[in-house]
């Protein structure tokens, strides 16, 4: 196999969605108008249906593909989101409302009451600069700490908005009858509609950008507009943001030394050299996420887990995904089962015959390995020595701020994207989590690179390089992992298929380490929590301070870094996670050598390492790693 054709690393700039919009839009319908204007037939030939999923007549009906085409063209522009779910938000949200008088007097009398005090306080300011503040912002709002906001009237003009806030919130939240979820949808939209019209991002109503300006004569807006001009040709043409040269795959991070030993058509098994005399018996097998690249798990040597692991005399195996196109759109969640974690099993069971594993998995690789441990239970298959879950959900009901985009008619439209390319881009993804955090994400960068005339944004450390190096997700594989998990809870539920039968959580033996994080948006550690609701085997269940990534890189010696954890033994009772949390204190420090010496505790002992893969048994070794896969773009 020849190397991969190295691309740039996909960032998503403030309006990189739109560009990419545009693009997609134009390559769509210059394809469907390209096929002339005969029969019905022939203008959708287009935009055939996918070979194997989903088996449907409709899919080839020419009606019906016209439908997904319109469907497809409408998520690019509005970034995926679908106009029909907004409006069933938004219709709930105001028929109930309309019919709830009560709540309209408190509405009432609440902007009555915030008029009042905006007025107070402006009186107030005209006679002490430095009276108190009406209303305080948000502890994780840092929009207005500069000194110059305090000044009049920019004093008045954030303060008005941050009670418009206050007041928006109460008006989109708290209306009987309204469904949780539109509830969620409606009073999001508006906090992201009240951010895009924050005083911050406007000139006239920010004395900072106002204060520079006036200091270089406006060329920090000619600056800004250069960097917009850059930022539409850097998204229009993939090129890589400022930085991500120092961060490539095999040179400065993943650069632990080892050997691809095994390579299929989804995944390469990567073997690392041992370090040590001695190793332990148990080899690790590491399943990672496939929406980013391993090497999460192998950054720079200080902040590599894997260099930690090969250190302590581990024998470890890392999975590293394919990047899918559209040739692999057929791949489904089976498929990342079998030609994932179990040919991984089978490698690893040549290449060290007769021990077995102790797998990690670390988000969405942490739920695939939860389903390979069920399913294997069920086949009764002990493969596995222990069970490690980093940041992994297996319960959906409380998944953080993701389920937004999560209902019938969202899945529809991602879809019918996904149809239409053969897999969910990489910008629709990274663009979903930078409407969670638009204001740290998207507006904060906004004002800095288009108005300061600053860049606010470069890869300056190995996490954020690695963050910007997205994968694609195939048709059949997101589709399904997205019905059947977020949006029907199978898995947790009991009804999860492999092979026509329903796999059980409750049938997995192998002890579990499961790791959760404080602030993760992604999986929160109560949703995470829940592992101690659905199995019956032995849980040491450890919460970590940070978020989803960083919580987890975590090597020893870093400052600020605290944990609690706890340990189940099969058959004590369930603890509910708030009474857990306040009955398990913080220890300071990593939690990397706790899990580690769990590991060993586990272990049958120390033997000579192992050679790097099997020529005999099949496996040769095939290129040194980090492989060829992580570097597809």
């Amino acid at each position: 196999m020849s190397p991969p054709t190295s691309k740039p690393f996909a960032v998503v700039g403030p309006f990189d969605w739109w560009v990419s919009a545009t693009v997609d839009l134009m390559r769509t319908w210059a394809q469907f108008s390209r096929v002339g204007t005969g029969s019905d037939t022939a203008r959708f030939a287009a935009t055939p249906a996918p070979a194997a999923f989903p088996i449907d007549k409709a899919e080839v009906d020419p009606p019906t593909s016209g439908d997904r085409l319109l469907h497809a063209t409408m998520g690019r522009l509005t970034s995926g989101v679908s106009p029909a779910s907004l409006a069933l938000a938004y219709s709930d949200w105001a028929l109930h409302l309309a019919a709830s008088p009560g709540k309209w007097q408190q509405l009432s009398e609440k902007a009555v009451r915030k008029a009042v005090r905006l007025a107070t306080h402006a009186a107030e300011v005209s006679a002490d600069p430095d009276c108190p503040l009406c209303i305080e912002p948000l502890p994780q709002d840092d929009r207005f700490r500069a000194e110059a906001w305090q000044c009049w009237p920019f004093r008045l003009i954030y303060q008005g908005f941050l009670l418009n806030q206050q007041w928006w919130h109460s008006a989109t939240t708290g209306i009987g009858g309204v469904s949780a979820h539109h509830e969620h949808v409606v009073s999001f939209v508006a906090r992201q509609l009240l951010d895009a019209m924050s005083p911050v991002n406007f000139i006239a109503t920010n004395p900072e950008v106002l204060e520079v300006t006036l200091r270089e004569g406006g060329q920090n807006l000619v600056r800004g507009a250069m960097n917009l001009i850059s930022d539409w040709e850097r998204a229009a043409g993939g090129k890589e943001p400022p930085g991500a040269e120092a961060f490539r795959p095999g040179e400065t991070v993943a650069v632990t030394p080892g050997q691809v030993v095994w390579r299929n058509r989804l995944i390469e098994l990567i073997q690392y050299t041992p370090t040590t005399d001695q190793t332990w018996a148990e080899p690790i097998l590491i399943v990672p996420a496939w929406i980013m690249k391993y090497y999460i798990l192998d950054l720079s040597p200080e902040n590599s887990l894997v260099k930690y692991l090969v250190g302590r005399g581990h024998t470890v195996f890392m999975i590293s995904w394919h990047n899918p196109t559209a040739e692999d759109r057929d791949l489904g969640m089976d498929d990342y089962l079998r030609l994932g974690v179990l040919d991984a099993l089978k490698a690893i069971g040549a290449i060290l015959p007769g021990h077995k594993v102790n797998a990690l998995g670390y988000c969405l690789g942490g739920t695939l390995l939860s389903i390979a441990a069920a399913y294997l239970a069920r086949e009764g298959r002990e493969a596995f020595n222990s069970v490690t879950l980093l940041a992994a959900q297996t319960d959906f009901t409380e998944a953080g701020e993701l389920t937004l985009f999560i209902d019938e008619s969202q899945l529809d439209y991602l879809e019918d994207i996904m149809w239409d390319q053969g897999y969910l881009d990489t910008r629709h993804m990274a663009g979903a989590f930078q409407l969670l955090r638009s204001n740290d994400l998207i507006w904060s960068r906004v004002v800095k690179d288009y108005l300061m005339g600053q860049r606010a944004f470069r890869i300056g450390f190995d996490l954020m390089a690695w963050n910007a190096d997205a994968t694609r997700m195939p048709y059949r594989m997101h589709s399904e992992y997205l019905r059947r998990l977020f949006l029907k809870n199978d898995l947790f539920e009991g009804r999860y298929q492999v092979d026509g039968r329903p796999v059980v959580l409750s049938d997995i033996r192998a002890p579990i380490f499961t790791v959760s994080t404080e602030t993760d948006h992604v999986a929160p550690w109560r949703s995470v929590y829940k592992i101690n609701l659905v199995t019956e085997t032995d849980v040491t269940f450890l919460l970590t301070s940070g978020g989803h990534n960083a919580g987890i890189i975590s090597p020893p010696g870093q400052k600020r870094r605290h944990f609690r954890v706890s340990h189940r033994p099969v058959g004590s009772p369930y603890m509910d996670p708030d009474t857990w949390y306040r009955s398990h204190p913080g220890t300071q420090g990593s939690w990397w050598p706790v899990w580690a010496d769990w590991l060993e505790s586990q272990s049958a002992g120390r033997n000579v390492p192992p050679p790097l893969g099997s020529v005999k048994k099949g496996y040769p070794t095939l290129g040194p790693a980090p492989g060829l896969y992580v570097l597809e773009r």
